[in-house]
């Protein structure tokens, strides 16, 4: 995955989810953050970040924020990345054949998924949560309660039922992590759910992803502990 006129900057400052402030080399400009999550231990002030200048007019904000730098760590926080990746990984044949049938944003019930797939006889149904979530090299998901993702995991585990195969892949977005684990702290019923759907045969597995400036490939399974 391929970003265009990316731009170095630094974070000064989030007044809501949306948008941001930042200190490009033309001064200070405002930036659409592409992440509603709190993000709170990435958005620091000062931080260093990368930003997609954008051509269109009419936009209110001229950038958006793709990428900051934790330390050594450079953390993509994309909240639409992990789907596009995804999209592109599946056809490397590393998860199902180069040549099936992948269709995005797929309605099941009363839940549309990121991704169905049908290769040869299997027939599959798979979510895709992106995280950003990192403490001393242990990632976790979520950083804010959702929901959303917990009536995913519930449909999931209905399509299980039904005769599909089902997923959860969590994509890493960042690398040099030991292994990824759910955010109980932040919304318990989101991992007992979790634990739920791997009991009931859901397939949940994680990789991280190589992260540049200007790019990001999903790369190595990581470790998921329920």
């Amino acid at each position: 995955m391929k970003y265009e006129h990316m731009e170095k900057a630094a974070f000064l400052e989030r007044p809501n989810r949306f948008v941001a402030y930042v200190q490009t080399a033309g001064g200070r400009e405002i930036c659409h953050v592409k992440n509603t999550g709190r993000c709170r231990e990435l958005l620091l002030p000062a931080a260093e970040i990368y930003v997609q200048r954008q051509s269109n007019p009419k936009r209110k904000t001229p950038l958006d924020l793709i990428a900051v730098k934790k330390g050594d760590r450079l953390i993509n926080m994309d909240s639409q990345a992990p789907n596009r990746v995804t999209a592109e990984w599946l056809r490397t044949g590393d998860f199902c054949s180069p040549d099936a049938m992948i269709r995005p944003e797929c309605r099941y019930g009363n839940s549309r998924f990121d991704f169905y797939i049908e290769d040869g006889r299997r027939k599959i149904f798979m979510e895709v949560k992106g995280v950003t979530l990192e403490e001393e090299g242990i990632v976790r998901f979520p950083d804010a309660p959702t929901e959303r993702g917990v009536k995913h995991i519930q449909e999931l585990i209905e399509c299980k039922k039904a005769g599909y195969e089902a997923y959860i892949f969590f994509v890493i977005q960042m690398k040099n992590v030991h292994f990824m684990e759910p955010n109980d702290r932040t919304h318990p019923a989101f991992g007992k759910a979790l634990r739920k759907a791997a009991a009931e045969g859901v397939g949940i597995f994680a990789r991280d992803c190589v992260v540049e400036p200007d790019t990001l490939v999903i790369d190595q399974e990581v470790e998921v502990r329920l």
